[in-house]
């Protein structure tokens, strides 16, 4: 069987923490776990001509993806983020602005990349500067699936941005904070799973991912059934990545036709493995997942 092939846009950059820089991005972070996991992932993004463009396109290619459509922009640097942990592992972010990722421009290569791809997946932090947002307008017209992964940053998102990524979208994922969130600005007020449904149907997604920490997530699907799966209990070192690896493990079972129910155990025990080790992207050994899932 041949592998499914994604296509992930938005932001490359590197997490500065107190120990060091770390290569991340939630749709690169995406992108890695998703390649790793066995799909075929494309990267669109932009980075500066500096040090760190170069050490995030050596980045990629250690771990198997093309660098052919991460543009290189002479003006722009590459783009950073100042990362801080609380007691429990949690980030707090400083997103610098402008970089390169604020600048990817609509080639035709990253055009035949989406036609050819089963989904595209992007977020919403990419798009806080209308180039990138315009270059992934056009980019979603061409493709056969839009995975939108929210990632409200502040001061990086308004309703208005959001309702217009909810519009074109056919799967979503939030957490359980942005989901309070976003109801609150339709007036809705219920619990989790009525204000998942809600959206869901408002925008007519075809599904909606809901995660919750260390609690697990659940999906409604297009006719509101509801799969859920209570998360696995490990400790943590920090949270960097987790929703990331979880909606690559999710998108690369449920491409290859696993139910919902499966697909979510997977992307469970995959965020919590990451959540244990250090950085968005360790190396993941599905036997290892395989093995957690069994111990439950």
């Amino acid at each position: 069987m041949s592998k499914k092939n994604i296509v992930c846009f938005g932001e490359v950059l590197w997490d500065l923490l107190p120990s060091g820089k770390i290569a991340g991005g939630a749709p690169m972070n995406v992108a890695v776990h998703a390649t790793q996991l066995g799909l075929n992932a494309t990267m669109i993004s932009a980075v500066g001509n500096d040090d760190l463009g170069d050490g995030i396109k050596s980045f990629l290619e250690s771990r198997q993806l093309s660098i052919e459509n991460i543009q290189t922009l002479n003006d722009k640097q590459t783009g950073i983020v100042e990362v801080v942990l609380n007691e429990k592992g949690s980030p707090t972010y400083t997103i610098i602005e402008p970089v390169a990722w604020d600048f990817i421009g609509l080639t035709d290569s990253a055009e035949k990349k989406v036609i050819e791809a089963d989904a595209l997946v992007f977020g919403s932090l990419a798009l806080r500067n209308e180039i990138s947002k315009n270059t992934i307008l056009a980019l979603q017209a061409k493709a056969k699936l839009r995975i939108l992964d929210i990632n409200l940053r502040k001061p990086f998102y308004s309703a208005e941005l959001a309702k217009e990524l909810f519009e074109i979208a056919d799967l979503v994922k939030v957490n359980d904070e942005e989901l309070e969130m976003i109801c609150a600005w339709y007036g809705q007020s219920g619990d989790e799973l009525s204000n998942a449904k809600f959206l869901k149907n408002l925008f007519k997604l075809q599904g909606i991912i809901v995660t919750r920490g260390g609690n697990g997530a659940f999906f409604v699907d297009k006719n509101n059934e509801m799969a859920e799966h209570q998360g696995f209990k490990v400790e943590v070192n920090d949270t960097i990545g987790s929703g990331d690896s979880f909606l690559a493990s999710f998108i690369t079972k449920w491409l290859n036709g696993f139910s919902a129910s499966k697909a979510l155990e997977f992307a469970c025990a995959v965020g919590a493995y990451v959540a244990t080790q250090k950085g968005a992207t360790p190396i993941i050994n599905e036997a290892d997942i395989l093995e957690m899932i069994e111990k439950g």
